[in-house]
């Protein structure tokens, strides 16, 4: 995902000399780099104060500029978060704040670097946008949009690199601020985004293979939610399963049983995500998920139990 947003920041910024990008103590690599030897005047590092990334953007953005402040999830959003608040989202200016490894990705470097909590604390924001493409070519999407938009401040929430593509053949465009269908079955539809919909489509998969009719709904938009796409699956299916990478509280799958009350729904709801606790386990990104409860095999089982096994 960080590899196609550079690669697109890069693109963009040959034909819009607006765009600029605000990095705090990352090295840049790939694309990133190229932006930075091409245009100079328009990328900075600040280093280790965000603070001054945020401030920064705020300032280039009075001016007309188009930032982007990029650093890991946890140091781009809840270090300098007064900062969002009040010098991006109080002003509604158009900074899109990049957030590299959200969820438990950046899994050996310890709590510190886990952005568990990312979503619930930026969707708190006022006129705060937040969104999590689940693959390279919604990033590449999201990023477009990022750039152009003037609506105010976004959280672009990605994932580290390496991830499959997933959309190429989904049977719904994207579009920000719409949720959208990846493919259409009868019986279930799983909801997800960002790094969990590989595993929401393998869920899916198994599922699929035991004689259920399954829908892949990509979420990618948290803030502002499509409450009537989510309404209307809750309406087309028997069961609604939600995964995701990141906090129960404030998560999409509160959100989605908002909906379900609201709308009076009588579907099943079954919502997975990280635990409300900081667990001390080192390892790799999937054994960080398994401790969490996230694993493939455990979701399966949990939705075995409530809608059995054929």
């Amino acid at each position: 995902m960080r590899n196609r947003f550079a690669e697109t920041v890069y693109r963009l910024g040959q034909e819009d000399p607006r765009i600029c990008v605000i990095v705090a103590d990352i090295s840049p690599a790939g694309s990133i780099e190229k932006f930075r030897t091409e245009f100079p005047d328009r990328f900075i590092n600040t280093g280790v104060a965000e603070q001054v990334m945020i401030g920064m953007a705020a300032g280039m953005a009075q001016r007309g500029l188009r930032p982007f402040a990029y650093t890991i999830a946890t140091f781009a959003l809840y270090r300098p978060f007064e900062m969002v608040r009040n010098d991006l989202a109080y002003q509604s200016l158009p900074v899109t704040v990049v957030g590299i490894g959200g969820g438990v990705v950046y899994s050996t470097l310890g709590g510190t670097h886990h952005a568990q909590e990312d979503i619930a604390v930026a969707s708190a924001i006022p006129g705060m946008t937040v969104i999590s493409p689940c693959d390279p070519l919604e990033v590449e999407y999201a990023t477009e949009y990022c750039a152009t938009q003037s609506q105010g401040p976004v959280y672009l929430r990605l994932g580290k690199a390496g991830e499959p593509v997933l959309t190429e053949d989904a049977v719904e465009p994207f579009e920000v601020g719409k949720a959208r269908y990846i493919r259409r079955g009868r019986d279930i539809c799983i909801m997800s985004y960002g790094m969990t919909m590989k595993q929401a489509m393998d869920v899916g998969g198994e599922l699929e293979k035991q004689g259920h009719s399954v829908s892949i709904l990509c979420v990618h938009t948290l803030k502002p939610l499509d409450t009537a796409k989510i309404a209307e699956a809750l309406g087309d299916h028997d069961h609604v399963v939600i995964i995701e990478e990141t906090s129960p509280h404030g998560g999409l799958g509160g959100l989605v049983k908002q909906v379900a009350f609201d709308e009076k729904a009588d579907c099943e709801i079954h919502a997975f995500s990280l635990k409300d606790e900081f667990i001390h386990v080192y390892g790799s990104h999937q054994a960080l998920l398994a401790a969490h409860g996230l694993s493939t095999d455990a979701i399966l089982e949990k939705i075995h139990a409530r809608i059995g096994k054929d």
